[in-house]
């Protein structure tokens, strides 16, 4: 039956009737609007079903665990420290093994036993620089050129260098009076530590002989040293000339005053220099302190983080100048008390020139006891004395 209007209530499809209203065409859905790729695999099932159980979450993106990153950066960074430094320190205990061997017996039975760490306990060590020039005039010179005691004073964090006149007219043991460095030259380390312990009476625990022949590489080792100088000096010490008519028309070293970058052969000379043309009226006590200031400015060099990463490939060379006693675990010890020194003291021994010696002053004795830390520190007094004795508080000039 037909309905009004004329409409059939049905629609032909190829398989056939259909009966029911026409439905209305409709806003295309979100499946229409799917690529035929995508739904193509819905329609196998595979793509949509995830297996029996809730649906999983779809996965966030992969944050990186910047904490944990660092972590394990440090961690590595620390175990490359920890084997560095095993490797180096290997190697410098082999090169203080033959420091070891290069000092005599007989050196080493004139020490006294120190009472334990010298991390602990105070300690004396002298260190002393043996001359020997290359000049032929002074090629078997073996004076003691250059005379330190070191004592270190770990319960008040302290550094005292005691600098000793090599023409100080001391007592030595067997021979009578004479000039102190005398010792080394007659009686070798072991007569030089019996004479410096004799004369200021603090026992000497610890003997670094270093051999000043040498003594330039080692600075050339750790890369040359920063010094400040005080004043300019031009000095005709130690000329390189072979004949005397060259040397007359040598000007000398020069050295400008400021800061300045030596390497092993201008401190070597800097440190040794006695007459300054620039100044007549430094000495013997000056060039002292000049020494001092070169070992201050090495040992700082020595215990440098520069220093420690090459010491795989320099910790043998290291020791190559010196003689000692000294284990490697007590070098370590003495360049720690000096890294946590708070306070450092120059003290130096005096006396009144006559001639070519230096007799020595009554005030030396009030020295002695500054190092010792029974009296302040007081610095040279103006008394008659050619070259005052006292001490100094404060680090050395050198960078």
């Amino acid at each position: 039956m037909a309905s009004p209007g004329g409409e059939k209530p049905y629609r032909l499809y190829r398989g056939g009737r259909q009966k029911g209203r026409v439905p209305s065409l409709g806003r295309p859905d979100a499946e229409a609007q799917r690529p035929r790729a995508s739904r193509s695999r819905d329609h196998d099932g595979r793509s949509r079903y995830r297996g029996p159980g809730p649906r999983s979450a779809p996965r966030r993106p992969r944050q990186i665990r910047w904490s944990r990153e660092i972590t394990i950066a440090l961690v590595v960074i620390i175990l490359f420290l920890v084997v560095w430094a095993a490797i180096g320190y290997l190697v410098f205990r082999g090169g203080v093994k033959d420091a070891n061997a290069r000092l005599p017996q007989s050196a080493k039975r004139a020490l006294t036993p120190d009472g334990g760490s010298i991390l602990s306990t105070p300690t004396a060590v002298l260190l002393l620089g043996t001359d020997h020039s290359l000049a032929a005039s002074r090629a078997g010179d073996q004076h003691s050129d250059s005379i330190t005691l070191l004592r270190t004073d770990p319960s008040h964090h302290r550094l005292y260098y005691l600098s000793i006149p090599r023409d100080l007219r001391v007592d030595i043991p067997g021979y009578g009076a004479a000039k102190i460095n005398t010792a080394f030259q007659v009686g070798g380390p072991r007569l030089a530590t019996r004479t410096v312990a004799g004369y200021t009476d603090i026992p000497v625990n610890h003997l670094v002989v270093v051999n000043f022949g040498e003594f330039r590489d080692l600075i050339d080792a750790v890369g040359g040293l920063d010094i400040v100088v005080a004043k300019p000096i031009q000095s005709k010490f130690d000329c390189p000339y072979k004949t005397n008519a060259r040397c007359g028309r040598w000007p000398g070293w020069r050295f400008h005053a400021g800061k300045q970058h030596m390497d092993g052969r201008r401190a070597l000379i800097y440190s040794r220099v006695r007459k300054n043309a620039l100044d007549p009226s430094e000495s013997d006590i000056t060039r002292g302190e000049r020494n001092q200031q070169v070992l201050q400015a090495l040992m700082s060099k020595l215990a440098g983080f520069s220093t420690f990463m090459r010491l795989p490939f320099i910790g043998g060379d290291l020791m190559k100048p010196l003689a000692t006693d000294l284990s490697a675990n007590e070098f370590a010890e003495l360049g720690w008390a000096k890294f946590r020194a708070h306070r450092t003291i120059h003290c130096r021994l005096g006396g009144t020139s006559t001639g070519g010696d230096i007799t020595p002053s009554e005030d030396n004795a009030k020295v002695i006891l500054m190092v010792l830390g029974k009296s302040a520190v007081q610095p040279p007094a103006p008394t008659g004395d050619t070259y005052p004795p006292g001490c100094l508080i404060g680090r050395p000039s050198s960078g």
